[in-house]
């Protein structure tokens, strides 16, 4: 069996320890690395093959925010969780924003965890709902600012064509580009060019926002 590499950030060595535990002793996953602080984990995806990291938002050094934006851009399949001892909307939404699969609460049960990594590791987010409305209006504003491109309203000409929107909405669900391309009978390499255009339309090369972006278009 192919086990899950799992990454654990976070400046508290009792709690890694305690994490690196539970997480072990699954027969289906495997912490791989551990790190400190958002830079050493930068450092630490250079020299592991990692498919899930629990990242906590606030370290010394990077916090999680910042080495979350990092991370996605350099290694997009790997999907990271939130881990935090707070229920901080700005950090959380911005973390999202910058490609996290969710968050959790550090206080949640052995059981969850395991689930919530399971869930992360298929391309699974984790949005409740309070925390997933304030997502989506701090990226309507944003997509104010391309409402119209080259003078054309893609309210009247399309911006994205159906394969992009179909590739944009799979995006949204975070699902990586193997899935992605699983799903629409694609190659990797294929999805990986439409992306790219998708996200040079919008911007950004940012995944779960792009793929929520497309999403409101779609919807409206």
């Amino acid at each position: 069996m192919e086990k899950i590499r799992i990454m654990l950030v976070d400046d508290q060595m009792l709690l890694r320890e305690g994490l690196k535990t539970i997480i072990n002793l699954q027969e289906d996953m495997e912490v791989v690395a551990e790190a400190e602080h958002g830079k050493m984990a930068i450092e630490q995806m250079e020299k592991k093959i990692v498919d899930v990291i629990l990242m906590d938002i606030c370290m010394p050094v990077l916090n999680g925010v910042e080495a979350c934006a990092v991370i996605k851009e350099e290694f997009p399949e790997t999907s990271i969780i939130i881990l935090t001892t707070f229920d901080n909307d700005d950090y959380i939404i911005d973390a999202l924003t910058n490609g996290a699969a969710g968050y959790i609460l550090k206080d949640i049960d052995a059981s969850h965890l395991i689930m919530s990594i399971r869930d992360a590791h298929r391309g699974q987010m984790m949005l409740p709902g309070r925390i997933a409305a304030k997502l989506a209006a701090r990226l309507s504003k944003q997509k104010s600012s391309f409402k119209t491109r080259q003078g054309v309203d893609i309210h009247k000409e399309p911006l994205f064509s159906d394969r992009e929107k179909e590739i944009g909405l799979l995006l949204a669900q975070g699902l990586s580009n193997r899935q992605i391309a699983k799903e629409l009978f694609l190659s990797e390499g294929t999805v990986k060019n439409y992306i790219s255009d998708i996200y040079a339309k919008l911007g950004t090369n940012n995944r779960t926002k792009a793929g929520l972006l497309i999403q409101q278009l779609d919807d409206e």
